[in-house]
This record gives structure tokens, C-alpha cells and sequence, in this order.
């Protein structure tokens, strides 16, 4: 009976070389490999074509979704290569590291170890400063045949000798995989390969300590219910430090490594090249051949057999990229890093609900990525509405996979929409917790706005929902959410929280016509709404101090522009209620201000009313923070009011030009705040104007050249072609 102690670093494209050439060497009758005991089952899936790295063994908690840990594996991984040549050669495949239902227990899943940097003191001891630069030149960037196993076993002994108090999670995990080392020994088998982490070689190596000992280290843990799955993962995920083993700084480097059997610095630098390409820049085979050179003259100059990461990434930023850092982080990004995603099959067990949306994007042909894209969507179109509806869904269960945006193709109406999209594999996570509210996606949607407005929710969360049952077409929720709407708007007294919550109810109305919903019941409670805003407005802004004056002027302007979606009845009692608002007195001078302008835009007041109420707000008697306070209100609308009308302009230029020396300085922020907003052309336009006002003469554009009429009648045959004229 013999033991192989194969240590290997994670993710380490040199590890899984050397691991992959040792199994194949061994013919061992056991494979057992680092990783929680919970996922044997799931270890024969990898005999699966389907099932394709980079992909991540999750465990969580059944009863708390909320406590999940992953295993990332990718292809250059050494525990990846162990568990294919175990399909491969049909022998059993087990893990042997602490069950993760201890770990969830003790609050140690994603414990990153207590071992410290096991290569830090070998890095030195080499005369390397970087241990990730000195295991990649050992290790990781070796072509020869010669697995490094007993170099490693005998290093990493040495460094155990001098180690620092022993973790107790690490003590855990280690008399763990000699209990399973035991139990398969006494199984009969002949020869066990083990594979695993190369700090953990020399605590698994003969003589083991007593079973006893072992036992007593173990003894009494607490233990979860735990259910595991295989997932897809991404290289970006890899490089993000995020899961067991991860934090790999080249993901996209390493694979390249491990694929690519020669000429590895010329391809890499060929694939540089065809990046830049992809985005215009120009990049010749010259170019490619000048890097190529450099990288092996580096490698050369530094002792390296051969160029490594950092010599390519020398030559791809100095000759490839021209010293361009934008150029060198699109090359990082794409190809270093790299942006591949794995797949699962459909064999592998999975959730009710994440099922359903593997079933629901594979109709609507919208594939899990990482890499950011844009999807716009014409709603008019049946596969348009159904992709639409399942983002909003899932935006509803806290699955981001698509963000709404504005772009150049998406008009004011309801009928386009843009999403950016980016699968995330941490949402896998998210589906699986979001499964204790549905089946289906559409289900746990509808379930999750039931539970938002089955308590006291504020208005505003109860519109939003209302709004998502619209978007998200969860008409089987519709009625309760209305419902708790109507309730809650008619025992709701504030009329800032009702005017805050009656703009998304006025969008949701839009939606009847392109998403096929019946929204009459909707107006009627967002009419109500504004029956009651248009009443308690009045009172609510009697005497309010200046937050609360800047608050409601938001509030006013998202109102006015709501009621645009209600019908012209709703438009014109919305128009009253303002007309009586800005009649009184005691109404604070900012928001009297907004006022006053929304009623000359919905022509409601003339030019000479307006003028006449901006000059009363601005005589003398009035303080001019008062008076400044009037303007920034009027003039948030924009400034052509003073580029167009000559006597409002006057009365503002009086005004300023009155203001006493020592309170202009109290003003001039407000002034500042108000005029910086205008665009550069109004400012220049009012200037001019203002200067004509001040006995000034504006200034006289350059004569222009007499007419060359034979030049210009030789563009004209161009011109109408780009018009589509015909002579």
C-alpha cells in the first residue's frame, strides 16, 4: 500500500500539469482531492462534456441561503485536472478537507486559512521579493516533464519546523484529511493520491499522529445541513479574490499557459495583437514580432528560461500599446484577466427556480455573460415584451442581471427600452434564495410584492410596487398591491409623502397600451392622489422654512410633470391648484418663484403679470436674500425668459444693480447657484443683452467676404445629393 502526496498551489497551471503527468504515472486506485466531503456525489458530473470550466462547487445552508461558500475551479486548476483523470480512468474521486457543514457551523466556509504566506520565506530565501513571481518561475512556467512533488514536500516541512502558533481552524481541517486518509486506507485500497494544497503535505505525511488524537481535535463540532451544486463561474471571478482558493492575478494568463503547448509567447502576443485590432488601433505583424523579441531579451536579462507574464506584459505595453495605459488595461481586461464564463449542464442539480430561468433565457435567446452588454428592446415585439418582463422580474428578486438605461436609440415613449446586462455568478446565490418564493420566476416575483405591501409599508414603496407588477406583467399580485395603494393613500395626511409617491404611479399608467395591462383602476386611485395633493398643498407649504421650500420645489416639479400622463382633466386641477398657491402671501420666495414660472410655461400668466410679480418680489423692501431666493425659483426653468423678453431682463438688471455693497456678498452664492446653471450660449446672449440695457453697444460681428458664387455653386450638386434633391 502506497500514499502519493501530491502539493500543489490552486489554480496554478505548472500544479496541474505536474499533477495531471504524476496521476497518469501513479495509476492510483483512489484520487482523494482538497475540498468539502459534501460535493462526492456531484465529483462523477465532471465526466460531463457539458459541464465546462471555469465552474464553482456552491454550498450553502438550506435552512440560510445567506451562508454560501464556493470552490472555484478552472481548467489549469490541479484539483480540476485530479477529478478528470478520475472520470477518466474510472476510479473513485473523493474530497477530503473539513465538511463544509462544520465549517457554515464555526463560521469558517471562507476562511482563507491561518498558514499565513507559506511561500513568502522561499520567495526570499530565492531573492525574490514577490512569492507569486517566485512560485511561477519554479513552478508555474516549468515546461519540462518533471513533477516538483518532493522539492515542494520537503520545502514546505522546512517551513513548518519554524511555524507560528498553529491556527485552530487549519488544525481542524488537517485532522480531518488524515481521518479520510485512514478510512480509505483501511478500504483496501493500494495506491491513494492525494491532492492538496502544498502547505497541508507535510501534516499528511507518515507517520500520521493516532486516530485518537485526531478525534479528540474533531470531537463535538457543530454541523449544518448543507446542500452543494456545481455552478458556472468566470476568470473575472478568479482574479476578484472571491471563493476558496481564488484571488489569481492572471486567470486568462494561466489558462493560456496550460492550453498552449509551444510557442506560448508568440501566440499570447498574436491574441494581444487581435484585441487592439477589434478596436481600430493599429497593430501590425511587425509590431508583434518586435514584442515577441523583447520579451525573450527580458526573459533573457532576468535568468528566465522563458518570457513570463511580466515580460509580455513589458513588451504588450511598450510596443503594442505605444506607453498607452488605457490601450494596456483594455489588454489586462480582456486577455490577462480574461472574461470566459463555464457552463453546467442541465443534469446537475438545480433549484425549481433557477431552472425555470435557464429554461425561460434559453427561449428568449439571452445568454448569461460577464462582459457588459447592451440589449434594446422593442416592446411592440412579442420576444422584445417577454425579455423585458423577465429583467424586471428579476430586478423585483434583487437579480440585477439587466439595468435599465437611456441610450441614443430610446425615445420619451413607452414602447423601447435599454438594459445593460452582466451576469454576475454570484447571483446563483441569489436564485437559490429567492426560491423560497417561487417555483417559477414570475411566481417568486408576484410573492415578493405581496410580502412588500402585506405590512405598513411608506407610499412611496407601494407605488414602486405597483409599478413593478406593471413592468414585470404580475397581474396575479396586481389587485392586492391596488388595493393596499388606495388603503394607505387615504389614511396618508402627508401631502409631501403622496406627492413623492404619485409620480411612478403616473408612469405606471403609461404601460396599459404596449404591455396589454387594464390600468383604468390604477387612474382612478393616482386621480384621487392628486385630489388630495391639490388640497393639502396649500396649508403644507404655509410658513416652511428653506430645506423644506427647496424639498417641495422637487416635489412640485415631478408632480407637474406626472400629471402631463393623467388626461387633460387632471392637468387642468393640478394648473388650479398652483394658480392658488401663488397667490398667497405667506408662501416661502423660492418656491412662490417655481411657481410663478410653471404657470407662465402653461401660459396661465402673461408676460406683464409676471413681470409685475418679479418686480414686487424684487423692490427695494424686500430683503435680497428674499429676492435671490425668487429668482433661483423662477429661473430654474432656464434663462431664455431673459435672452427673449427685454423688460424682464431690466427688471432683473435693476435689481442686481440695487443691491447695497455689503449684502451683495450674502447673495452671491444664491446668484451663483442660479445663473452657473445656465448653458454657456444663454449666459453670452444676456450679457450682450444686459450690456445694451447699461448704455453699452454689443458687439458687431467681422463682415463677411463677398459671395465666391463659383465656389459655392460647385458644392451645390453635393448638397443635393445628401438632401435626396433632384435638379
Amino acid at each position: 500500500m502506497s500514499t502519493h502526496l501530491l502539493g500543489i498551489r490552486h489554480h496554478g497551471p505548472g500544479s496541474a500539469r505536474a499533477v495531471a503527468a504524476r496521476l497518469a504515472e501513479l495509476e492510483p486506485d483512489v484520487v482523494l482531492v482538497e475540498g468539502p466531503p459534501e460535493a462526492d456525489a456531484l465529483a462523477g458530473l465532471v465526466a460531463d462534456e457539458g459541464l465546462r470550466p471555469p465552474v464553482a462547487l456552491l454550498a450553502y445552508v438550506a435552512e440560510d441561503v445567506s451562508s454560501a461558500a464556493f470552490w472555484p475551479f478552472a481548467v489549469f486548476s490541479p484539483e480540476w485536472q485530479a477529478l478528470r483523470y478520475a472520470a477518466a480512468a474510472g476510479v473513485p474521486v473523493r474530497f477530503c478537507d473539513l465538511p463544509a457543514a462544520h465549517q457554515f457551523a464555526l463560521g469558517e466556509a471562507d476562511s482563507a486559512g491561518g498558514s499565513g504566506d507559506p511561500l513568502a520565506e522561499l520567495a526570499a530565501a530565492g531573492g525574490y521579493d514577490d512569492p507569486e513571481r517566485w512560485w511561477d518561475d519554479v513552478v508555474e512556467s516549468r515546461r519540462d516533464t518533471e513533477p516538483p512533488f518532493e522539492v515542494i514536500a520537503e520545502a514546505m516541512t522546512a517551513l513548518r519546523e519554524d511555524e507560528r502558533p498553529e491556527n485552530p481552524h487549519e488544525r481542524r481541517r488537517e485532522a480531518y484529511m488524515r481521518t479520510v486518509l485512514r478510512k480509505t486506507r483501511k478500504e483496501g485500497f493500494e495506491r491513494i493520491a492525494v491532492v492538496c494544497g502544498a502547505w497541508h503535505v507535510p501534516a499528511l505525511a507518515d507517520p500520521l499522529p493516532t486516530a485518537a488524537a485526531d478525534q479528540s481535535v474533531l470531537k463535538g463540532l457543530p454541523k449544518r445541513k448543507v446542500v452543494c451544486t456545481w455552478v458556472p463561474w468566470t476568470h473575472g471571478r478568479l482574479a476578484a479574490g472571491t471563493g476558496y482558493g481564488a484571488g489569481v492575478r492572471s486567470p486568462g494568463w494561466y489558462h493560456h499557459l496550460f492550453t498552449t503547448a509551444e510557442d506560448v509567447t508568440t501566440r499570447w502576443l498574436t491574441r494581444v495583437a487581435g484585441v487592439l485590432r477589434e478596436e481600430d488601433l493599429p497593430v501590425s505583424t511587425a509590431h508583434v514580432i518586435e514584442a515577441v523579441r523583447l520579451a525573450d531579451a527580458l526573459a533573457t536579462l532576468r535568468g528566465r528560461s522563458s518570457a513570463g507574464l511580466a515580460e509580455v506584459d513589458a513588451a504588450t505595453r511598450s510596443v503594442l500599446c505605444g506607453g498607452d495605459d488605457v490601450q494596456a488595461e483594455l489588454v489586462t481586461r480582456r486577455l490577462v484577466v480574461g472574461e470566459r464564463i463555464g457552463e453546467v449542464p442541465e443534469s446537475v442539480p438545480q433549484a425549481p427556480l433557477a431552472a425555470d430561468l435557464i429554461a425561460t433565457a434559453r427561449r428568449l435567446r439571452l445568454k448569461r455573460e460577464p462582459q457588459v452588454r447592451e440589449l434594446d428592446l422593442d416592446l411592440r415585439t412579442p420576444g422584445g415584451l417577454d425579455r423585458s418582463r423577465l429583467l424586471h422580474r428579476l430586478r423585483v428578486l434583487g437579480i440585477p442581471w439587466g439595468t435599465p438605461e437611456n441610450s441614443a436609440t430610446r425615445s420619451k415613449g413607452t414602447f423601447r427600452e435599454t438594459w445593460t446586462l452582466c451576469w454576475e455568478p454570484g447571483y446563483e446565490v441569489d436564485l437559490v434564495a429567492a426560491a423560497v418564493h417561487g417555483t417559477t420566476v414570475g411566481s417568486a416575483a408576484a410573492t415578493v410584492v405581496r410580502e412588500v405591501v402585506a405590512g405598513k409599508p411608506p407610499l412611496a414603496d407601494i407605488t414602486t410596487a405597483v409599478e413593478d407588477c406593471l413592468l414585470a406583467d404580475l397581474g396575479q399580485a396586481l389587485p392586492e398591491v391596488l388595493a393596499a395603494l388606495d388603503t394607505r393613500a387615504a389614511a396618508d395626511a402627508d401631502v409631501a409623502r403622496l406627492m413623492a409617491a404619485l409620480p411612478s404611479l403616473a408612469r405606471a399608467t403609461r404601460y396599459g397600451d404596449v404591455r396589454g395591462t387594464d390600468t383604468a383602476r390604477l387612474r382612478e386611485v393616482a386621480d384621487r392622489m392628486l385630489t388630495r395633493v391639490c388640497a393639502g398643498l396649500p396649508p403644507a407649504t404655509h410658513g416652511i422654512d428653506e430645506e423644506a421650500a427647496e424639498r417641495f420645489c422637487r416635489l412640485v416639479d415631478d408632480v407637474h410633470e406626472a400629471t402631463t400622463l393623467l388626461g387633460e382633466a387632471a392637468r387642468e386641477r393640478w394648473l388650479s391648484a398652483l394658480s392658488g398657491l401663488a397667490g398667497r402671501d405667506a408662501l416661502p420666495p423660492l418656491l412662490a418663484g417655481r411657481v410663478v414660472r410653471l404657470l407662465h410655461d402653461a401660459d396661465l400668466l402673461e408676460g406683464a403679470e409676471v413681470e409685475l410679480r418679479l418686480g414686487r418680489a424684487l423692490t427695494a423692501g424686500v430683503e435680497p436674500a428674499a429676492g435671490a431666493a425668487y429668482v433661483e425659483g423662477f429661473f430654474a426653468g432656464g434663462a431664455l425668459l431673459l435672452v427673449h423678453d427685454q423688460r424682464m431682463l431690466r427688471v432683473i438688471d435693476t435689481w442686481l444693480g440695487g443691491i447695497p455693497p455689503d449684502l451683495f456678498t450674502e447673495v452671491l452664492p444664491l446668484l451663483r447657484r442660479t445663473f452657473g446653471a445656465f448653458a454657456g450660449p444663454e449666459k453670452r446672449a444676456i450679457g450682450e443683452r444686459a450690456a445694451v440695457l447699461s448704455g453699452g453697444a454689443p458687439k458687431t460681428k467681422a463682415p463677411i467676404d463677398e459671395l465666391d458664387r463659383s465656389r459655392a455653386e460647385s458644392a451645390l450638386p453635393v448638397l443635393a445629393t445628401l438632401l435626396g434633391v433632384t435638379s
